[in-house]
Formats: C-alpha cells, structure tokens, sequence
C-alpha cells in the first residue's frame, strides 16, 4: 500500500471542488477510518472539509455516505472531546492527592499543591 496515498493525493492545495464524487467518498472514508487510530484531528478535519459536500450540494449518488460517515465523524469528535475534558478536569483536580501515581503520570511535576 502506497502511504503517500493514503492522506495526499498529489495536490499541494485541497480543492474538492476538482475532485471525483468517487475520490471525495474514498478521502472522506479515509479521513474517517483514520480518527480510530487515535487521531481525532482527523475527524475534524473531515467534518470541516466535508461538511459542505454531504449538507449543501444538490444530491448526487455518494452523498449519503458521505454524509453517514460527516455525522460518525461528529459524534466521534464530540466523545474524544468529552472524554479528554473528563480525564484532564479529573486529573488537574486529583493529582496531588494521588501522590507518587500523580508523579508517574505527570509529564512535569509542578512544585506545591495550591
């Protein structure tokens, strides 16, 4: 499998107004596909790119599933940012208490527990 393919089609700039119907579904599933590996940026990015293409073109025959994986990317999105919310308010506020836990899992250890 060529990787260059994978997120780049050969264009320095990304115009889908110049792309296949065909190529915007496969870069769209690519993009969506991606956020499972950790990388949530990716389901933005579809959401935002997208977005426009599955709403507000006149329908045409990739549409829908371009739209179905617009509105997966969304709720993929919004439940990485809820759980990363979660777990930093927890840890910001738990931290101290934890100890030696809170050390390990901290990058930098601040001084005091203001």
């Amino acid at each position: 499998m060529d990787l260059s393919r994978v997120f780049f089609t050969g264009n320095s700039t990304m115009n889908l107004e110049r792309m296949p119907n065909e190529e915007k579904l496969s870069l769209c599933r690519r993009y969506y596909l991606g956020g499972f590996a950790f990388l949530p940026f990716l389901w933005l990015v579809n959401v935002l790119w997208f977005f426009k293409e599955a709403f507000l073109k006149p329908a045409y025959t990739e549409q829908p599933q371009i739209k179905s994986y617009i509105k997966k990317s969304a709720l993929g999105l919004i439940l990485w940012v809820a759980v990363l919310t979660t777990w930093i308010t927890i840890f910001q506020h738990f931290r101290a208490r934890w100890g030696e836990v809170g050390d390990y899992l901290s990058f930098t250890i601040p001084l005091g527990t203001a």
